[in-house]
């Protein structure tokens, strides 16, 4: 392995190397101004493109696009525009890039449209090279090249510190001319190295590099088995198996990013959705895909889609766990079908004019029969559509046979009929979502027949609302109602879906929330991300083939990510210790890093029994909370004090008498942030303070998986703080 320093520091091994630097700076500069460039060009099309002679629908196209990339452009986060640089060997397997060298980066620079480019998006197929190549596979590369830049770098090209050549076959090239002397090495692969290779300097202190303010993306690090995933096909559906530290949410949105690059056109006519299990975790995450040049890309949750009423009121657990349970779909279906009228309807008479088209009942039940069989069922309104269609083919024939051809509009007046209309009302009558569901969760006996030998007696009586409304307008909705509303929707009519979802923190969905999701990626393709070890609601998923179901893509690939590169391996070592009590069947974890530290801070026996030995406990621990947090502040980086929720008012309390600034998991810009234990899932920090692990476990029936969640949100050191022993 090659590696260089910037000039100004004594230990630069060579000349040679000192003006390799000097020259990927000066690359670096040509790269800046060639953006800048690319921005106001991007302005003047808009202008022109307003101009442009064309029809009033392809001049707001156009618009539309420029407008697009002028303003993607505008918004890209300021930083290093290119972080690696691959040499091509003169052997020609390579796939047309023999003797080529490419910068990579977030996105293509070029100074022309028709020129070379200065820089080669990571996304582009050439750039595969720079994340699959290894010594037993070099895909045609020579030198494999990393750059190094000074944390929170704005892009200046004097941040650029240094760099690393790892050779894999064949000579070096510099920006300049040749170069790239020294040893081999190696890149890649699980270890953060090659086969047996030395581990990447650069690449190492960049997974290592300490967390502060939002999530940011991974294009510089991503390793082979992350790669695979990323350019998985867009009709692909894909289930990710990850455990703590392993990059699955970063591989989730890289996979976005990638789909948006190589399927812009398709993507935007199905549209991207991004759900994440809380709109904290969403902010954690919202520069990646803009760091990646995506913009306007919907992040969302699944109560914010399925949204349709204010949430003003809340169940009880037991409520909440059957209202999420897919039985319910069927009570939901029985309930609205219900309302169809069935036996033989008196016969339709319609005017028109001095004429009066008739048909029988007869031939009326027949109709509604079939629309009832046909398959693929259509949703509700479709079959009510469907049979006033029907009637108005009959209505047809008998008009053309005496007076021959009808018009469009005539058939459309026949099917607006008032004798129409009141045989769809009392035969097939509309609905509304929020009237079937409140007649059903209002009425017992409604309930009972839609639930009969689906819910017994007594989950019946559970799910009921224990205050009926006067009417389905004046009902206060809980979270769990959203879900029921959304399936009702569904049955009525089918969503606008999307061309591919990410759904994050999957393992937690219930089965009604999976629907849903379903519902919006019949006919586009999903990544879904989580771990099973994770799962902390009620419902949360066992094993994915069955959620893969609820989800409509039982056929979607599980693949499981164990190498943690976030999570440092003493602290995997702790939550290794939970899993086998988890009762859900994963691969265990490993971590690649070494640098990680963890303290066990066991608070002195309590002698005094009872409530006042009890708080005296307490408070002792509380004191060592403060005392580890004041010792993690003369470290760098993030700290994240996890507690009991019941707890998080006093620690807050106690660290600001102690004159230590706290925020909460919403605030990521805080340097100690408290949050209990319930907001602590997808989020990261440096240094994690984990407070009496043994009142997270029990606070909740699945306070084991909550606890291994709180433990594995440390990225470079763990503090255990406890009284009360630990349950592992």
């Amino acid at each position: 392995m090659t590696s260089t320093r910037a000039p100004e520091n004594p230990a630069d091994p060579s000349p040679s190397l000192r003006n390799a630097l000097t020259r990927e700076r000066a690359h670096h500069d040509a790269c800046r101004a060639a953006l800048a460039a690319m921005v106001e060009g991007a302005g003047e099309q808009v202008v022109i493109g307003e101009d442009v002679s064309a029809s009033g629908a392809d001049a707001e196209v156009l618009g539309y696009r420029l407008r697009s990339q002028a303003k993607a452009l505008r918004e890209l986060p300021e930083g290093p525009l290119f972080f690696g640089r691959l040499d091509f060997g003169d052997d020609g397997h390579d796939g047309g890039h023999a003797g080529q060298s490419y910068h990579l980066g977030r996105l293509r620079i070029t100074e022309h449209p028709g020129s070379p480019p200065l820089v080669v998006d990571w996304r582009a197929p050439v750039a595969r090279a720079f994340y699959q190549a290894s010594a037993g596979d070099p895909r045609g590369v020579a030198v494999r090249r990393r750059f190094g830049w000074a944390p929170g770098s704005r892009g200046d090209s004097a941040d650029l510190t240094g760099f690393e050549d790892e050779p894999l076959g064949g000579e070096a090239r510099d920006a300049g001319g040749k170069g790239g002397e020294g040893d081999a090495g190696g890149v890649g692969g699980e270890d953060v190295g090659g086969e047996g290779s030395a581990p990447s300097r650069l690449l190492t202190a960049e997974i290592e590099r300490p967390r502060t303010g939002p999530m940011r993306d991974i294009a510089a690090t991503i390793q082979p088995e992350q790669d695979d995933l990323v350019r998985a096909g867009l009709a692909t559906s894909v289930c990710v198996q990850g455990a703590p530290g392993t990059g699955k949410t970063a591989v989730g949105l890289h996979r976005a990013a990638y789909l948006l690059y190589t399927h812009p056109q398709r993507i935007r006519r199905g549209g991207m959705l991004i759900l994440g299990p809380n709109r904290t975790f969403l902010s954690y995450i919202a520069e990646v895909l803009p760091a990646l040049g995506e913009v306007g890309v919907r992040q969302s949750t699944v109560e914010d889609e399925i949204a349709r009423q204010p949430v003003t009121a809340e169940d009880d657990e037991r409520a909440a766990t059957l209202k999420h349970d897919v039985r319910m779909a069927r009570v939901l279906r029985r309930a609205l079908y219900a309302r169809i009228a069935t036996g033989r309807p008196d016969a339709l008479v319609v005017p028109d004019g001095t004429y009066r088209w008739r048909v029988t009942g007869d031939q009326l039940e027949r109709i509604v029969a079939d629309v009832r069989r046909e398959e693929p069922e259509p949703p509700y309104d479709t079959g009510r559509e469907r049979v006033r269609a029907r009637i108005v083919g009959l209505l047809r024939e008998q008009a053309e046979r005496r007076a021959g051809p009808q018009s469009n509009a005539w058939a459309w007046r026949m099917g607006r009929s008032r004798p129409v209309g009141a045989f769809l009302d009392s035969v097939w009558p509309r609905a509304r979502p929020e009237e079937v569901v409140a007649r059903l969760l209002a009425d017992p006996e409604a309930l009972a027949a839609a639930a009969e030998g689906l819910l017994d007696a007594a989950e019946q009586k559970a799910v009921l609302w224990p205050k009926p409304p006067r009417s389905w307008r004046s009902a206060r909705w809980s979270a769990a109602d959203l879900v029921l509303l959304d399936e009702v929707a569904g049955l009525l009519e089918h969503p606008e879906g999307y061309g591919h979802i990410v759904i994050d923190e999957a393992q937690d969905l219930s089965p009604m929330e999976c629907r849903a999701i379903g519902r919006r990626a019949v006919f586009g393709s999903v990544t879904v991300l989580g771990d099973l070890a994770q799962g902390t609601t009620p419902w949360a998923a066992r094993d994915w083939p069955r959620l893969l179901a609820h989800l409509g893509k039982p056929d979607a690939t599980v693949v499981p990510l164990t190498t943690g590169f976030r999570v440092p391996g003493a602290v995997v070592e702790v939550a290794n210790r939970l899993v086998g009590r988890l009762d859900v069947d994963v691969p265990t974890a490993r971590s690649l890093r070494g640098d990680g530290e963890l303290r066990m801070r066991r608070v002195g026996e309590v002698e005094e029994a009872g409530a006042a030995g009890g708080a005296r406990l307490l408070a002792a621990v509380v004191d060592e909370t403060v005392t580890a947090v004041r010792e993690a502040l003369a470290r760098e980086g993030s700290i994240g004090v996890i507690a009991p929720d019941a707890e998080t008012v006093r620690l807050r309390e106690a660290l600001a008498v102690a004159g230590i600034a706290t925020g909460g998991a919403e605030d990521l810009r805080a340097r100690v942030a408290v949050l209990g234990a319930r907001m602590a899932k997808g989020l990261e920090y440096d240094h994690v303070v984990v407070v009496e692990p043994a009142a997270i476990a029990a606070a909740e029936a699945r306070g084991l998986h909550r606890l291994y969640v709180a433990l594995t949100r440390a990225v470079s050191r763990l503090d255990v703080v406890h009284g009360w022993g630990v349950p592992w």
